[in-house]
């Protein structure tokens, strides 16, 4: 189909103000090159659209047929830009956001009660799952962006860090006490005392395991925890030693609810940050991306 939708806004214009001149002026160009639009128009559907009268031009019964599908096309077009500017001015949209349990309770709630402050008119969506998860529904475009600790270079997503973390390994006063007891003061409670990590499936278990073989640290009774708050608990109560994220549990350390190991080699601190595909920005995720740069 040869469709010019520039001789169909012309013949729409005519066909509403029924005066070629008339057209003319709202279309801001000449009485002429209207006249030439229309021909152009109805040589190539091979029918007439317009008669002349004395007070201008009438609509043919073709004319009138085509003018009913023009006037609905351009009615939903202006009903398209009146939506666009409704979206732009309310800044309405849909952000799709993948985080774990621990990061959303500890970092992303902040982002989102003063995001939503400002922009009430966005819909959020939250993906809770494992950071491992988040990058493959980032990769398979599910969601729009993650918030993830720094991942390995990856050169089809953008990360911004906002802040640092810092694995440790603590325990329950009680629990050391117990166990050295037991033990004897002098041993080591990586060998003798139950060590609980996050399971196989996270990013924190591989980088915490990392650190133990280059360490040559031996975990003989390992317990497998599922998420953070669990490692957590489990370690107040006195179930074990657990690794966790020393920012998450800094009022547990300030009122000696939890100790921290000492070791001879500290973990290295790592980033956290929202990951994003920089080809797949739309309005509502280029504003939470700026919103969230501005926050820090």
């Amino acid at each position: 189909m040869d469709f010019n939708l520039a001789q169909y806004k012309i013949f729409y214009e005519v066909a509403k103000t029924g005066n070629i001149s008339k057209a003319a002026k709202e279309l801001y160009i000449s009485q002429p090159a209207i006249s030439k639009s229309i021909s152009k128009l109805e040589d190539s559907l091979g029918t007439v659209l317009f008669t002349r009268n004395s007070r201008g031009v009438q609509l043919t019964n073709e004319g009138q047929v085509l003018f009913e599908y023009t006037q609905s096309a351009f009615d939903a077009l202006s009903q398209g830009e009146q939506e666009l500017k409704r979206i732009k001015n309310f800044h309405i949209g849909h952000i799709r956001i993948g985080v774990s349990n621990t990061l959303c309770r500890f970092v992303m709630v902040c982002y989102l009660k003063a995001f939503i402050e400002e922009y009430p008119h966005i819909k959020i969506s939250i993906e809770s799952q494992s950071t491992t998860h988040t990058l493959a529904m980032l990769d398979q475009q599910k969601i729009d962006i993650g918030l993830v600790a720094e991942p390995k270079l990856n050169k089809h997503l953008t990360f911004f860090p906002v802040m640092e973390i810092e694995d440790i390994f603590v325990a329950a006063p009680s629990y050391l006490a117990n166990l050295r007891l037991r033990e004897g003061a002098d041993a080591d409670v990586f060998h003798v005392g139950n060590i609980m990590l996050l399971d196989r499936n996270n990013i924190t278990r591989h980088y915490i395991e990392d650190y133990m073989n280059t360490n040559h640290i031996q975990a003989n009774n390992l317990l497998e925890v599922t998420t953070m708050d669990l490692l957590v608990e489990f370690s107040r109560i006195g179930l074990g030693i657990g690794c966790v994220i020393k920012e998450f549990v800094k009022e547990d350390l300030d009122n000696g609810k939890l100790i921290q190991l000492e070791l001879d080699h500290p973990i290295h601190k790592r980033s956290i940050g929202f990951a994003y595909s920089p080809n797949r920005c739309s309005r509502a995720l280029d504003t939470f991306i700026n919103f969230c740069r501005d926050f820090q």
